[in-house]
C-alpha cells in the first residue's frame, strides 16, 4: 500500500504524521495519523509498542490528535500511536450525510452487509486487517505490544475488535464505551441499516453478546465519567460489568463523578490508559 503524506506536525520532541491512501478493504481514500517519538525514523528504529485508537460518533482522525494531549504521555512512555478515521467518506452513498449517528463518521467499526453501506462501510476489515498490516509494515512496531483504546463508538469498537482479534491486539482499555449497541438507541440504528433486522447478526458486534458467547479478554480498563449525559440511554456500563463477572474477566471499572462525555474526561486520564497498557505489555 501506498501512503501519502499530508501533515506533519513536532509534538513533545516527536512528531504527528498524517497520511492518506487508497483502501481496498473500503473501495475508497482512507486518512490516519500516527505519532512516532523522538529519534524514530519510519522504517529505521529498534521495535517500539503501539497503540490504536478509535474515536467516536462524529469524529475524524484529527479529534483525538488534536485534543486528547495523548503525545506527552507516549512520547514519555516511547510508543507509537495510531488513530484512523471513523468511516468511509465521499462515497455518495444516500443518507450517508443525513443524521450524525448513520453513515459519515459513524462506521461503527463493523462491515455493513446491508445495502448501500456493504461495498464501502467495512470498518473492521479495514482497522484490523488493512491497517493493522500497513502498520506493521511502515512503521518499527513490536508486534507483541500492540494495544487498543477508544471512546464511545470506538469504545465499543476497541472491545469488540479486542475480543475477536486478540492475537493482534495484546491490551485494550476504553473511555465511555458503548457496551451493549444491541440494546440502545445508537446501536439499534446503526445494526439496523448495516447489518440488516436479524438480532443474530448484531451479537457478532456487540462486546455484551460476544462474552456471553465465549470470547474473553484477559484483562480491561473501562472510565465512565458518572456527569456522562449519554450514560443511561446509550452506554449501560453495568451490562459489561455483569457478563464480565459472570465470564470472569478482571474488570477494572473506574467511575468518575463530574466528568461528562467529552475530550476534557479523556485528556483527564489517557496518561493512565498508556500506562496501564505497558503495565499490560508486562504481564
Amino acid at each position: 500500500m501506498q501512503l501519502q503524506s499530508i501533515e506533519h506536525h513536532k509534538a513533545f520532541g516527536g512528531h504527528w504524521q498524517r497520511y492518506r491512501h487508497d483502501s481496498e478493504a473500503c473501495q475508497c481514500e482512507m486518512k490516519f495519523s500516527v505519532f512516532l517519538p523522538s529519534g524514530v525514523e519510519q522504517g529505521k528504529s529498534h521495535a517500539l509498542p503501539v497503540i490504536f485508537w478509535l474515536s467516536g460518533l462524529t469524529c475524524t482522525d484529527e479529534n483525538f490528535v488534536q485534543k486528547s494531549f495523548a503525545e506527552a504521555a507516549a512520547a514519555e512512555a516511547g510508543l507509537i500511536l495510531v488513530v484512523p478515521d471513523t468511516s468511509p467518506r465521499g462515497c455518495d452513498i444516500e443518507g450517508e450525510e443525513e443524521s450524525y449517528d448513520l453513515g459519515t463518521g459513524a462506521g461503527f467499526y463493523l462491515d455493513a452487509s446491508e445495502e448501500p453501506w456493504a461495498a464501502h462501510y467495512r470498518m473492521e476489515s479495514y482497522i484490523a486487517s488493512e491497517l493493522y498490516d500497513t502498520v506493521m509494515a511502515a512503521f518499527p512496531v513490536d508486534h507483541n505490544r500492540v494495544g487498543l483504546m477508544g471512546h464511545s463508538m470506538g469504545g465499543h469498537g476497541a472491545l469488540t475488535l479486542g475480543l475477536k482479534y486478540p492475537e493482534k491486539f495484546h491490551s485494550v482499555s476504553v473511555f465511555s464505551p458503548i457496551c451493549n449497541p444491541s440494546a440502545v438507541p445508537w446501536g439499534k440504528k446503526a445494526f439496523t441499516a448495516y447489518l440488516g433486522h436479524d438480532k443474530g447478526h448484531w451479537k457478532r458486534h456487540d462486546a455484551c453478546e460476544l462474552i456471553e458467547n465465549g470470547a474473553r479478554l484477559p484483562h480491561l480498563l473501562v472510565d465512565q465519567g458518572m456527569d456522562d449525559e449519554f450514560l443511561a440511554s446509550q452506554l449501560m456500563p453495568e451490562a459489561l460489568d455483569t457478563v464480565c463477572r459472570n465470564a470472569g474477566i478482571p474488570l477494572d471499572l473506574r467511575r468518575h463523578s463530574g466528568y461528562d462525555h467529552s475530550y476534557f474526561f479523556i485528556r483527564s486520564f489517557i496518561a493512565d490508559h498508556i500506562r496501564y497498557h505497558q503495565s499490560r505489555w508486562s504481564v
